[in-house]
């Protein structure tokens, strides 16, 4: 338990920006910075005789201190499966990780930024949501596992002090320019090495039997024809596969897959290499038999997809509060379920009587989404489910919601899309070349004196 807690720790801290009530608030913000080491939530080791391994501006740091941390870096090693490093190794790598978080926090500290009661209180919220616990069962199983509640919410505190500290210090010098992103689509569209681009094909394969007479190979040759007139004439490409299509990935709708180009077959990239999304090739001929080429996707490897998986949802949004708890949305919402499953109640009409979501008067509808426009908690469970389904209720840091998904569908993000989601792209590069810039001048700039062990 201890260590799903710590990965959800870390979690946590990526939602914890107040949003606005509206049915916008469940996006989060665009800002998260960059991600903060994980908070220690083991329970303390057994002491040893204890001394000071390093000094950062008069701070020490401890042996126990550097022992605690290695233990979790090697239970979490271990529970991934990877081997071991050397322990010398290990202990010079959390050491200099622990000189760089106390220079981090004393900077915070004198700088001014504070971390509230309130924040703190907000923190262990969505750790114990995350796990499906309240509060109060939260502090029990850390108390199970020695954890001590002071030490955990003091480890939350120094967590959001280097949250803050980078949004404020390091955030802003990661902004991605115009100019940065004209250059970038310039690279990519100039890009013709294979084992960067990546693409994903649909095809429609009309099988050729090996003893195929000419006759037959004209008749299936003809069939293949059938099928590519009518993709060009813009009949759905899905449909078409499920009815001239012999090949075992007609259920998915003839889709290859995104890979790069060399490991397609040399024929479908030579025929497909200059055309466009969307556009379909000439009949390919292969020992297999036809084949009809649809472009799906084009990018290189490592840029942003520019088709996304859509979905369109709406929700019912009950806020606790004093007069409603956590416990009886849950249950109002479980009823509103019954009744819409059993027929004797209209979704959308629930909504418009009872959410407390600024989606309530379009009945709850969301409109369509982008992969990451909503919380993390509300989108796993909505890509869960499959059109028409309804969710049970859950919790986010809004309140209590019921979920129905309403459709999905394949798009292709406009040239606005394209460009914001390289500029994202580009940020998150810049971000950690910004922070590993920013952390070597403020090591430069702490006093630090390393210690020997005690003879």
């Amino acid at each position: 338990m201890t260590h799903r807690l710590l990965a959800l720790t870390v979690a946590g801290f990526a939602i914890l920006a107040p949003l606005t009530s509206q049915a916008q608030g469940l996006r989060p913000s665009t800002g998260t910075g960059v991600a903060t080491p994980p908070a220690r939530l083991q329970p303390e080791v057994q002491r040893q005789a204890d001394y000071i391994v390093a000094v950062v501006n008069s701070e020490p740091i401890t042996n126990n201190e550097v022992r605690t941390e290695m233990q979790r870096a090697m239970q979490q090693l271990a529970q991934q499966r990877r081997p071991q490093p050397d322990s010398k190794l290990l202990a010079r790598q959390v050491l200099e990780s622990l000189i760089n978080q106390k220079a981090q926090l004393q900077l915070a500290r004198e700088s001014g930024i504070q971390v509230d009661e309130a924040a703190i209180d907000l923190a262990e919220q969505n750790i114990a949501r995350q796990n499906q616990l309240d509060v109060t069962e939260l502090h029990r199983r850390l108390a199970q596992e020695g954890v001590v509640l002071s030490q955990f919410r003091a480890q939350l505190r120094d967590q959001l002090l280097l949250t803050r500290l980078r949004e404020r210090d390091v955030d802003p010098r990661a902004r991605v320019s115009d100019l940065e992103i004209d250059q970038y689509l310039r690279e990519q569209q100039n890009d013709s090495n294979p084992a960067t681009q990546e693409v994903n094909l649909a095809q429609i394969l009309v099988t050729v039997p090996d003893a195929a007479s000419p006759v037959q190979i004209a008749a299936l040759q003809a069939r293949a024809q059938r099928a590519l007139d009518r993709a060009r004439a813009g009949q759905d490409f899905v449909a078409l596969v499920r009815e001239f299509s012999d090949a075992s990935d007609s259920a998915s709708g003839g889709q290859l897959g995104l890979r790069t180009a060399d490991r397609y077959p040399p024929l479908f990239i030579q025929a497909t290499q200059n055309l466009g999304v969307g556009d379909v090739s000439a009949l390919v001929r292969s020992g297999a038999g036809f084949h009809v080429l649809k472009v799906l996707e084009k990018k290189s490897a490592g840029a942003p997809a520019m088709t996304v998986t859509q979905s369109r949802a709406r929700h019912i949004l009950l806020r606790v509060s004093p007069q409603l708890s956590e416990t009886a949305a849950r249950d109002k919402l479980n009823e509103f379920k019954k009744r819409i499953m059993a027929g004797q109640a209209d979704f959308a009409a629930l909504a418009r009587d009872n959410s407390q979501d600024g989606s309530a008067a379009q009945g709850g509808d969301l409109g369509w989404a982008n992969p990451g426009m909503f919380v993390p908690e509300f989108e796993e469970v909505m890509n869960r489910l499959t059109p028409g389904q309804i969710s049970d209720p859950l919790v986010s840091r809004f309140g209590v919601h019921l979920i129905q998904l309403t459709e999905r569908r394949k798009a292709t993000l406009n040239p606005r899309e394209q460009r914001e989601a390289v500029r994202a792209m580009l940020r998150e590069k810049k971000l950690d070349e910004t922070y590993a810039t920013w952390m070597q001048d403020l090591r430069g700039r702490a006093y630090v004196e390393m210690r020997e062990p005690p003879q």
